[in-house]
């Protein structure tokens, strides 16, 4: 079943039922001011911290499940019935419905009582506000007399605070009216040099800024009195719930089109200005006027959109292709490079699953989400990079999340997961291997953003590889901490005896558990390493890499192999995890990819072994599961994995983020059959058919799908905000398409499925585009390259000489 469709030649994906079976979302802003909106205007705005500069007030966990937006109201004057065009939150029948998702914008459009409304709702490039373009047309043969009400709740800034501290909130509220503007200032005069506008292009005929006056004291958004009875109340809030409404009557002859704008959004005042003293609450409008009177305009409104559909276009054009399937088409093309974006912005901070109070910046998670986001705009790349570094400690380790406001690392959560440091390293070098910047290498970058302790990022990188080597367990492997990439795999506890209670390795002293997921990233990490020093001269250092990781290659050979597969880890207490000999979570998904991916087990069978033990006990139609078997009970030496349902997040659910490295890792064995065939039974394009089953928008990727130990198998979690974007996008591409940056040029090396004849791709890189020519001759995987005409060695095409800005690659495959 299906509610909608692709339109990929607008790059939009279209809805034409409102009745998702979830939230189908999508945001707005990519730079410092972002909104998520869903199909039916739910969502929220913030400025650059969900939690810290949130402008307006949403409440997750609601009944129904997506209460609360960027809402407006049409009511018809003459008859006094009312509906919402986006559906929500009146959810009156509505004719011709439409809800068109695109690049950075959404548009939603019906029809009711003839009367066709359509809001299209984005932010312009540059710009700290978002606005609601709306337009109301008559299709009567008679005039109609109308209404507009729109409708936001204010948030009191920090939404973490907002939804908790009542006693206070309800009595620090403050919002000011001026002409058709409305001016949110909670504690401006406390505190703050922010406040935010909520403007209207028409004279207004009323206004209201408390909620309890718009709505009354015992209706929600679905029946607001004030428009039920069509009459503002001109409210003015001191204290209580802030919200912002503006009413607009109007007249539309047969045929006839109104355009009214709304604009919503967050200003600071200058740092120098002079119309404020402390203690006041006296906010400068003069600064933000030309702003407003900016964007009130029609003419710079519709060049602003033009502006945003180009900079997609230019963005989406630096790596496009056309293969025989048209699903790999269109994620790679437009949509799963879309999602990275969106995923580089705001790591696993804000979307319909993650309340933007708790997470911040991942620092795992944004290092990860650069693998898929360099190639569009790498300079932003670069700066994460050192935001990223700069949280890093003195003895390699790491915040795992910081607050992307402070840029400072969050200490609530603290650090010890470690894996952490070796994502710095995997993540800096693909930015130098799209850019050849090396001067990055010496760019000062401090520790714990202290001044003082500035050092190079080479230093950095140098001690995210010492931290690893620095922690070594008894196997020789390297020891997990609190946890490895399964945040929910804690193996250092008190005892593994029923009925004590669970605490995590750094309620202790001992920390005995050693992570064979770890080991593979090391070997991986090691290897980038020593191709960067070897850059820059330090053929020493680098082999000092090389040795480390062929050492930590035996060791998980000789330590982490179990006959058929490759173990997970050892606990606390030396014992294996993910063996033959476990009773339950015999076999999990990431060493077997992660570990094949470094190359381990390439040259005496245990890759193979692997991934065809891996395929047997774990892929399934939904694709492959994180484990098998599933854990039925809670086992307090395994931690908070075991307390998840068998077939959900970390237990056994088929984890979106870790089926690449499977994808990747059969590659690595020559299977593109099997790795393309992992890649569809994940993609979103594919898993549209079954939306009822799948549920989550089938135009971005989600964290999980229920497992097939799930009574709810197929049914897709947490979507949006995952590293399955990133990974995904690098799987398909680098891998299976093959077209991967190196630091000495771009190596084309596809492995693709038998039954494909070919493809063709354009990839720019270091200023240079690459028209890339695919071509089947027999039923191997050897590549043989002709660089315009002339045929190369090997499978990486240098870079040509300074000023040619264009070159063909004809690749044939043997």
């Amino acid at each position: 079943m299906q509610y909608g469709y692709f339109d990929d030649e607008h790059c939009e994906y279209v809805i034409t039922r409102p009745d998702t079976p979830l939230p189908w979302i999508n945001y707005l802003g990519s730079e410092d001011y972002f909104g998520l909106i869903s199909n039916t205007a739910g969502g929220y705005s913030f400025y650059r911290d969900a939690r810290l500069r949130r402008i307006t007030r949403y409440r997750y966990n609601n009944v129904p499940l997506d209460t609360g937006g960027r809402y407006l109201y049409v009511r018809d004057d003459h008859s006094g019935t009312f509906w919402s065009p986006t559906w929500q939150p009146v959810m009156t029948d509505l004719k011709n419905y439409t809800c068109r998702h695109g690049l950075g914008y959404t548009t939603i459009a019906s029809e009711k009582e003839d009367i066709q409304t359509q809001v299209r709702y984005f932010v312009p490039l540059g710009q700290n506000l978002e606005i609601w373009d709306a337009r109301c047309t008559n299709l009567r043969t008679t005039k109609a007399e109308l209404s507009l009400f729109s409708s936001i709740e204010f948030c009191l800034w920090d939404a973490q605070d907002d939804a908790t501290n009542f006693q206070r909130n309800y009595n620090i509220a403050e919002v000011e009216v001026e002409g058709s503007t409305i001016y949110h200032k909670t504690e401006y005069r406390e505190r703050r040099n922010h406040f935010a506008f909520f403007s209207c292009s028409e004279p207004l005929t009323g206004f209201d800024t408390l909620r309890e006056s718009f709505l009354g004291p015992y209706r929600g958004w679905n029946q607001p009195q004030v428009v039920a009875e069509g009459k503002s109340r001109n409210s003015e809030a001191h204290a209580w719930q802030p919200m912002g409404s503006h009413h607009v009557q109007f007249v539309l002859e047969p045929g006839e089109t109104k355009r009214i704008l709304f604009i919503l959004g967050y200003h600071e005042n200058p740092v120098d200005q002079k119309f404020t003293a402390p203690g006041s609450n006296i906010i400068n409008k003069k600064s933000v006027y030309p702003i407003i009177q900016t964007w009130l305009n029609p003419n710079n409104v519709d060049h602003a959109f033009e502006k945003l559909r180009q900079r997609w276009s230019e963005l989406l054009s630096i790596f496009q292709v056309d293969t025989p399937d048209l699903h790999v088409n269109r994620m790679v093309n437009i949509w799963n490079a879309y999602q990275c974006m969106v995923t580089f912005n705001l790591s696993r901070s804000a979307s319909y699953f993650e309340s933007g109070i708790g997470r911040g910046m991942g620092f795992r998670d944004s290092n990860q989400d650069l693998l898929g986001f360099m190639h569009m705009i790498p300079e932003r790349g670069r700066q994460r990079l050192l935001d990223l570094a700069a949280t890093q400690m003195e003895n390699g380790g790491a915040y795992h999340q910081y607050q992307p406001l402070t840029k400072r690392g969050n200490n609530d959560i603290g650090s010890d997961f470690n894996d952490d440091p070796l994502w710095l390293v995997l993540a800096a070098s693909a930015y130098l291997r799209e850019t050849g910047d090396l001067s990055f290498l010496e760019e000062m970058v401090p520790y714990d953003n202290r001044p003082g302790s500035e050092k190079p990022l080479l230093d950095h990188l140098r001690r995210s590889i010492r931290y690893t080597l620095d922690r070594l367990g008894v196997h020789g492997l390297p020891l997990i901490g609190r946890a490895d990439w399964n945040d929910c795999l804690n193996l250092n506890c008190f005892s593994d005896t029923p009925g004590q209670s669970f605490q995590t390795t750094t309620n202790r002293e001992g920390k005995n558990a050693e992570s064979v997921f770890i080991a593979g990233q090391f070997v991986l990490a090691a290897r980038e390493m020593a191709d960067m020093v070897e850059l820059i001269g330090l053929s020493d250092e680098a082999e000092e890499y090389r040795s480390r990781a062929a050492a930590m290659m035996k060791t998980v050979e000789n330590e982490g192999w179990d006959g058929q597969w490759f173990l997970r880890a050892y606990d606390d207490f030396g014992k294996p995890v993910g063996s033959k000999d476990c009773k339950e979570g015999k076999i999990f998904l990431e060493p077997q990819g992660m570990c094949v991916m470094a190359g381990i087990g390439l040259e005496n069978g245990y890759a193979k072994s692997a991934l065809d033990s891996l395929n047997r006990y774990c892929a399934g139609d939904h694709g492959i599961a994180l484990l098998w078997p599933g854990f039925q009970q809670y086992y307090l030496h395994l931690g908070e994995i075991s307390s998840y349902c068998a077939g959900y997040k970390e237990n056994a659910s088929v984890f979106c983020h870790a089926n690449p490295w499977a994808m990747i890792a059969e590659t690595k064995v020559g299977n593109g059959d099997r790795a393309f065939d992992y890649y569809l039974r994940i993609c979103p394009s594919v898993r549209e058919a079954i939306s009822e089953i799948h549920r989550s928008e089938p135009y971005v990727y989600a964290q999980t799908i229920a497992g097939p130990e799930s009574p709810d198998s197929g049914e897709a979690k947490n979507s949006w905000l995952t590293g399955s974007a990133a990974w995904n996008f690098v799987a398909i591409t680098q891998y299976i398409l093959g077209i991967r940056p190196e630091l000495n040029g771009l190596r084309i090396q596809p492995v693709i499925p038998q039954h494909w004849e070919g493809f063709s791709a354009e990839r720019v890189f270091r200023g240079v585009c690459f028209h890339i020519d695919v071509q089947r001759k027999g039923n191997g995987n050897t590549c043989v390259l002709f660089v315009d005409g002339k045929k190369i060695q090997g499978n990486i095409v240098p870079l040509p000489e300074e000023g040619v800005k264009s070159i063909s690659v004809l690749v044939e495959i043997y």
